[in-house]
């Protein structure tokens, strides 16, 4: 017996009247509010540095301000932006901000932000071809302008994720089922013809790698950590012979990871020499490059890249070094048919009818069935700023890290802690009466570094590197000048002397 649970026959409907105030805002309406909103964008943009870039508020402060409910009757456009204007923008922690120095920045260009505006006015979802066919095929020719820029073979083909998290995530999923244990069908639990996998990276490789393995089944434990040298780059060596031991324990290596720009330290892992060892034992070689894969779309900054191209996987964000709005991740493989096997599933639903058959469906190669498409504001950013305005910005925030590095050096009781191949500076203040203690000046450092915070001017992230707490200064906003980096160092040197060595 089953029961109807669909809505009565008799139940109430909306009179004529009532039908009639249903409709979306209508188009007048939008053009003006939505030219209202571009203001106040613009205000935003050209004057951020009015905030702070680290809101001075403790949690939970914003919530409390904001009603528990949502409004039963609609309310003007003015009324929602003054609450926006007073609560939300003032205590956002400023990624605009040319002060924004912590983790690594990710900067909403100008023409970005007019993608994303176009982006959600057409409401595509690009999960089949025929569900979005412009974005579906942008989306492939923004891949093969990027793939071009970063001098990679043909071989490469690619998708736009959200962020690298989730392009690692399917690289692995690749890497699992090109082992050869058809994972994608079977599963890998409780079977007794699959050996324990492994997926080998470095002590400074991103949490991501081990999220990934946490998330496809494999566990943390799967993930071997292999040691790193005085300049934090993977020891080959030490790869070698914990392949050579899994081996002989009768596990099944499954895939390495190779990172050029550790999270870190912005290190530069072996690559080349990596990619010997992945193709004489048959494993996927997946490189993290993340942060600084768009250094190489200068030709003449390609150096630290050297055998990427030899790679199974790779991945680039846009959303960092090359100012796109969060979220775009790139992923190219060049096995791609791989990672559809990885996820490939077509219901009935989805299945096209009377189509030519040669279209892609990027939904097969994502775990996600719905996407977004991050195609258009990519397309319109590489346009508007060409690939020699990019090359000229990166250049220009490389210029600006070898000048702080180098006012480090110089100053007394200052040190660097990790060579500076990118735009990332790790350091840390040694006054000589704390030479010797390594938890005082652990406590130093992160005082500086709070007390800098504290000026809403600059914002700092730190790391441990061989367990010293570690100050980074990141140098990746788009509206970053010569004059903000001077005064972060101003800052710090004013800290360092207030700081009083405890």
């Amino acid at each position: 017996m089953t029961t109807d649970q669909s809505v009565p026959a008799d139940a109430d409907l909306l009179d004529p009247e009532q039908l009639a105030g249903l409709a979306d805002m209508d188009p007048e309406t939008f053009r003006a509010a939505a030219h209202r909103v571009v203001d106040v964008m613009a205000d935003y943009l050209s004057d951020v540095e009015r905030y702070a870039v680290l809101p001075a508020i403790s949690p939970g402060s914003v919530a409390a301000q904001l009603p528990e409910a949502a409004p039963e009757q609609p309310e003007p456009l003015e009324s929602i932006l003054a609450d926006y204007l007073a609560l939300i923008e003032p205590n956002a922690t400023a990624w605009q901000h040319p002060g924004f120095f912590a983790y690594f920045a990710s900067t909403a260009s100008g023409p970005g932000i007019l993608g994303e505006m176009l982006t959600a006015a057409l409401g595509q979802n690009p999960m089949l071809w025929r569900t979005s066919p412009s974005g579906t095929e942008l989306e492939q020719v923004v891949v093969g302008w990027l793939r071009r820029a970063l001098g990679l073979p043909d071989a490469f083909d690619g998708l736009l994720t959200d962020t690298a998290s989730t392009s690692s995530l399917i690289a692995l999923a690749a890497a699992r089922q090109a082992a050869g244990i058809d994972a994608a069908a079977e599963g890998i639990a409780g079977r007794t013809d699959v050996s324990e996998l492994r997926v080998y990276a470095s002590e400074e490789a991103h949490s991501s790698i081990e999220k990934a393995c946490m998330t496809l089944g494999l566990g943390r434990a799967s993930l071997v950590r292999i040691p790193t040298n005085d300049r934090f780059e993977l020891v080959p060596e030490a790869l070698e012979a914990a392949i050579a031991a899994d081996r002989a324990a009768r596990t099944l290596p499954i895939a390495i990871v190779a990172t050029v720009g550790t999270t870190s330290s912005t290190s530069v892992d072996p690559v080349s020499t990596m990619a010997n060892i992945a193709e004489r034992e048959g494993v996927w070689l997946h490189v993290d490059a993340a942060y600084a894969g768009a250094v190489a779309i200068d030709p003449g900054l390609r150096a630290p890249f050297s055998g990427w191209e030899r790679a199974d996987s790779i991945v680039v964000n846009p959303h960092k070094w090359l100012w796109t709005p969060v979220d775009a991740s790139l992923l190219l493989s060049r096995r791609f048919d791989v990672v559809r096997d990885a996820f490939s599933l077509v219901p009935e639903y989805l299945r096209t009818v009377g189509g030519a058959g040669t279209e892609r469906n990027y939904n097969e190669y994502t775990p996600q069935l719905g996407r977004r498409m991050r195609a258009l504001k990519v397309w319109i950013q590489l346009r508007w700023f060409g690939l020699d305005g990019l090359r000229r910005r990166i250049r220009n925030h490389l210029d600006l890290t070898r000048a702080f590095a180098a006012d480090i050096e110089a100053a007394p009781d200052w040190e660097l802690l990790a060579p500076v191949p990118f735009s990332t500076v790790c350091f840390r203040h040694v006054p000589p009466a704390l030479s010797t203690d390594e938890a005082a000046l652990d406590a130093h450092n992160a005082a500086i570094m709070a007390t800098v915070n504290g000026t809403g001017e600059v914002f700092l992230s730190h790391t441990k590197l061989r367990g010293r707490f570690t100050i980074r200064l990141a140098i990746g906003n788009l509206r970053t000048e010569r004059r903000h980096v001077e005064r972060a160092w101003e800052l710090l040197r004013t800290a360092a002397g207030e700081v009083r060595p405890r």
